[in-house]
């Protein structure tokens, strides 16, 4: 093998030796020339050579795969292996959807696969140009980190591809009305079936989904990028788009089902003409695609909304009025990990719960002076719950064992406050957290709780955004609660903070007097194992003491 080597650098006498001494090994090497970088061997030179070896020369085929072996070189396949999730206790997820099939040839940056963790969806995209070979994880199957999930062979496009591709220009300049945008199938190209499959879900425990709804049904022309889907899991919504603009002609997986990632949701024609008085293409006019490559017509692509719409209107009709009808829906992902967190924390800590009530009558004059010029000047609103913000985290740093955990046989104290807070999506309930809340001010508290409850509202909330937190904040008060317990969510803090509604109540003044005035009731859940009751009712007090003389936070007392 080393003297077919050095024959590849020009020395064909020691290939002729080593093909006379060895000519097994030599006829190795030389199918393997076209792995080495430096290989030169000419046509001519290794038509030669072959002749050497006994009994009879090599076949021409194989003559030309050692001569031109640079050129095949580049398609061996290699494995596309799954990422990490972005945080070391998510170490599998599951195959949502694939996006592309075995066989089909993608550019760097395309989205091969989602897969879907208990936290985020996280998309795989090819990092170049190159063909999938085979898919080795389906949807529904779980993929751990560093495991292969397909085979790929990187390199330009076959010949089928290219000339496909060199269609393209051509079948555009017969459509002037096109578009520069649109698919060459979409002007008059090959019609081919795309099977869209469930996408990573940004996280390595997230593995599956829910079908939350499909936007469109089978027969409904689609456009590139166009939300087709949408899938729930226990921390975010995953959209699902349209890869390419092509009529929809199945969906394997309908509303409550269970998508694992990589399995098939749908097929899309891709190449279907848009039907007539359908939606425009979002980068041709309909006028663009012949009429040939129109498998349908338009009555056929509207008949299924005519056909969903009589069902809908005879159930309407059949249910009884005043009936007893039960209607069984699955619990969301998002809401069964909200329920093993809180039972894990429940079990796992010894939790007791104390209250006080909070004078607002300072802080809410103080608000109304100040809100109009804060506002006007930073941009943002000035609320009540960023002074409870704050006023916690100087109250944690007093009282260092609230903001500690215990881990193991360990006590864990944090020297840095990073507060969570609970807010309500149509998806469930979702902890951002604020970091480093003890070296922000009120209006860069009032920023960052802007920013992270925008993104909760639009279900733009990643990983990070969630992750961590030494202590959490409960507002029950926004939707008029007076008076709760709440739960510590996880065994990595130790307590939580509960504020309620603000009712006027009376209330026995310093000279005896009885006056309304504006009261909070307030509650500390914590966990009795690492926190005694004199550390929770000092740090409660400290809260309270704060907010009702909001000046006390500027001397830090």
């Amino acid at each position: 093998a080393a003297l077919v080597f050095r024959a590849s650098l020009g020395r064909v006498p020691a290939m002729a030796f080593a093909m006379r001494r060895a000519p097994g090994a030599a006829w190795l090497a030389l199918r393997g020339l076209h792995a080495q970088p430096t290989a030169s061997l000419g046509p001519a030179a290794a038509r030669g050579l072959c002749s050497l070896l006994p009994p009879a020369p090599l076949p021409e085929r194989a003559v030309r795969r050692v001569a031109f072996g640079r050129q095949v070189r580049g398609f061996s396949a290699v494995a596309i292996k799954t990422p990490g999730f972005g945080a070391e206790s998510i170490t599998e997820g599951t195959i949502m959807e694939w996006k592309v099939k075995a066989g089909d040839h993608v550019k760097k940056d395309d989205l091969l696969v989602i897969i879907e963790t208990d936290k985020v969806s996280i998309e795989v995209k090819a990092e170049e140009d190159g063909q999938i070979v085979e898919i080795l994880l389906k949807p529904d199957d779980t993929a751990e980190v560093g495991k292969p999930l397909c085979t790929f062979k990187p390199g330009a496009a076959t010949a089928g591809a290219a000339a496909s591709t060199a269609a393209a220009p051509a079948a555009k300049a017969a459509a002037p009305a096109a578009k520069p945008a649109e698919p060459a199938a979409a002007s008059g190209g090959d019609v081919k079936n795309l099977e869209v499959k469930t996408p990573e879900f940004g996280a390595e425990s997230i593995t599956e989904g829910t079908i939350q709804e499909w936007k469109f049904k089978v027969g409904d022309y689609v456009k590139q990028g166009e939300l087709i889907a949408a899938i729930e899991t226990d921390k975010v919504t995953v959209e699902v788009n349209a890869p390419e603009s092509g009529v929809l002609t199945a969906i394997f997986l309908h509303a409550d089902e269970i998508a694992q990632v990589g399995v098939p949701l749908c097929t899309i024609n891709v190449g279907a003409a848009q039907p007539s008085g359908g939606p425009a293409a979002p980068s041709a006019a309909p006028a663009a695609a012949p009429a040939a490559a129109a498998p349908a017509p338009a009555p056929a692509a509207k008949a299924p909304k005519l056909a969903a719409a009589a069902p809908a209107a005879a159930a309407v009709a059949a249910a009884p009025a005043g009936g007893r009808a039960e209607n069984r829906v699955k619990i969301t992902r998002m809401r069964l990990a909200i329920a093993k967190n809180l039972k894990g924390a429940q079990e796992t800590q010894a939790t007791l719960t104390t209250f006080n009530e909070v004078d607002m009558t300072a802080l809410m004059a103080f608000r109304k002076e100040y809100k109009d010029i804060f506002e006007k000047a930073h941009g943002v609103k000035f609320g009540l719950q960023s002074v409870f913000f704050k006023a916690s985290a100087n109250a944690l740093l007093q009282v260092p064992s609230v903001n500690a955990a215990i881990s193991g046989t360990d006590i864990v104290y944090r020297d840095y406050v990073d507060i969570g807070f609970a807010a309500s999506t149509s998806r469930g309930l979702v902890v951002p957290v604020i970091r480093n809340v003890e070296s922000l001010s009120v209006l860069g508290i009032e920023k960052a709780f802007a920013e992270l409850a925008g993104k909760a509202k639009a279900d733009k909330l990643t990983l990070a955004d969630m992750e961590g937190g030494t202590f959490n904040i409960s507002n029950g008060g926004v939707f008029g609660s007076m008076l709760g317990t709440p739960m510590i969510g996880s065994t990595n803090l130790s307590a939580v903070l509960g504020l309620h509604a603000t009712k006027m109540r009376p209330v026995v003044m310093p000279d005896g007097s009885i006056a309304a005035r504006p009261i909070m009731y307030v509650a500390l859940t914590y966990d009795h194992r690492l926190i005694d009751g004199r550390e929770a009712v000092t740090f409660l007090s400290a809260i309270r003491d704060q907010v009702e003389k909001p000046q006390r936070m500027l001397l830090e007392l």
